[in-house]
């Protein structure tokens, strides 16, 4: 593919100029100490360029787990006119196994899109700078609220156009970007699409109103991507049986822990025959969460461990990776975490494609985009504490199954919120072109 000519930009203020120094300075301090952080050990030597990734025609970041699947939702619509490559990053080992997987997947199905995926480069300017030089897009791509002051001044400086896709910014952000206005005025992203109304104005705030536009958030299509790819053979069915009072418990995080101790008791006293799985968010409180099960007194076993149909009053936790979804579709009722302590809640939307109606505690502002409506509604119950929440699981564990009405009924609440994948794709293919013809 043709690249963009590098543009002339006018000179640099110099406070700009001193801030970004500063910012490089920042980096060089901080880079030997990052391995000792685990997540920035995983992939080090990549993150550093030491191991170049190739060039590609579009860079997409994608900052962890949700924004990795975003951005797959991205690959699947784009239906490029011509062969493309395409560099899939992100700063998480979760995240790229997600890009990894999805990739080889697709590539098996539509040759059409090159992909390659790694780790997000470190974002000192000099490293960012690298990286331009490497891997020469002609668009970058950033997901939710991934605004990196190096790769963005380093865009600038080569003319490159950065696209935020799903944009989304909190009031307590917005504040801090607003500290220095113009800074960020000069770097911003040439286009932005924001998931909300709100999120558009805050960004128009900081950026200007002409680079906003609002698409519908681009979650709804992946909720109707979950409800047509559900599927029959799941690999829990032989050790949960129907009759089961299995409740899940999922992606709980270190601060509810307590709370959701006093939630396991309080279900297994009213319904002792009762399993529960508990799934921590972050696999290294299992060793905590042994020794809270032990303490307590419950009969509970790992995961791993389990290769038969579970025994009556048995908590399982769960010491093995990708199977909440598997087991949120065989629950009887399901508590999603994150949601007792201010948390900002984890995804209930998962349960509800696997026809459960889900359980959370009053905090879920990480997810306030899918709107009021749906509590309004009754798809999610919405608690104050961990006694409620076990008295509605137990509740909604006495009632007849309905899968199929409770996954027809989030159909019908997504279906006029559809179209943000396919707006967004629209806007990559019109800048890609521009950026192209612009050299011919």
């Amino acid at each position: 593919m043709v690249r963009a000519k590098e543009k002339t930009l006018p000179p640099e203020p110099m406070l700009q100029s001193i801030s970004l120094w500063c910012y490089t300075l920042l980096w060089i301090v901080a880079i030997p100490f990052l391995p000792l952080n685990k997540r920035l050990r995983e992939g080090y030597r990549r993150r550093l360029l030491h191991i170049l990734p190739g060039e590609a025609d579009l860079w997409i970041q994608a900052a962890s787990v949700g924004e990795s699947f975003l951005a797959l939702e991205l690959i699947k619509h784009l239906q490029p006119q011509i062969p493309i490559r395409v560099l899939l990053t992100t700063g998480t080992s979760q995240g790229l196994k997600i890009l990894e997987d999805g990739a080889r997947e697709y590539e098996q199905k539509n040759g059409k899109i090159k992909l390659g995926c790694t780790y997000f480069p470190f974002d000192k300017p000099g490293i960012m700078d690298k990286a331009m030089k490497t891997i020469r897009p002609s668009l970058v791509i950033i997901l939710e609220s991934e605004i990196w002051p190096g790769l963005l001044s380093v865009c600038k400086k080569t003319g490159i156009e950065v696209l935020l896709v799903n944009g989304r910014m909190t009031s307590k952000s917005l504040s801090r970007y607003m500290i220095w206005p113009s800074l960020w005025r000069r770097l911003g992203p040439d286009k932005i699409l924001a998931m909300s109304e709100d999120d558009a104005g805050r960004f128009a705030t900081l950026f200007g109103r002409e680079k906003v536009a609002k698409i519908h958030n681009i979650k709804f299509d992946r909720v109707s991507s979950a409800l047509a790819g559900a599927k029959d053979d799941n690999p829990l069915a032989r050790l949960i049986k129907p009759e089961t009072a299995f409740f899940v418990l999922g992606s709980v995080r270190q601060e509810e822990e307590k709370d959701i101790t006093g939630l396991i008791g309080r279900i297994l006293a009213q319904k002792p025959d009762a399993v529960i799985g508990v799934f921590p968010r972050h696999m290294h409180r299992l060793t905590h969460w042994q020794k809270i099960l032990a303490g307590q007194g419950f009969s509970w076993q790992l995961r791993s461990d389990i290769t038969e149909p579970v025994s009556k009053g048995l908590v399982i936790l769960w010491d093995t990776m990708g199977e909440l979804v598997s087991a949120y579709a065989v629950a009887r009722a399901a508590f999603v975490g994150g949601s007792l302590a201010p948390l900002g809640g984890q995804n209930f939307l998962e349960p509800l494609t696997c026809g459960v109606y889900p359980v959370i505690g009053p905090h879920w502002r990480n997810f306030e985009w899918i709107g009021q409506e749906i509590i309004d509604q009754g798809l999610v119950h919405q608690v104050k504490d961990w006694c409620e929440a076990a008295d509605c699981l137990l509740r909604i564990a006495s009632q007849p199954v309905h899968r199929d009405g409770v996954r027809a009924a989030l159909d019908e609440y997504v279906r006029n919120r559809r179209g943000g994948t396919e707006a967004a794709c629209k806007v990559i293919r019109d800048m890609a072109n521009r950026s192209f013809q612009a050299t011919r």
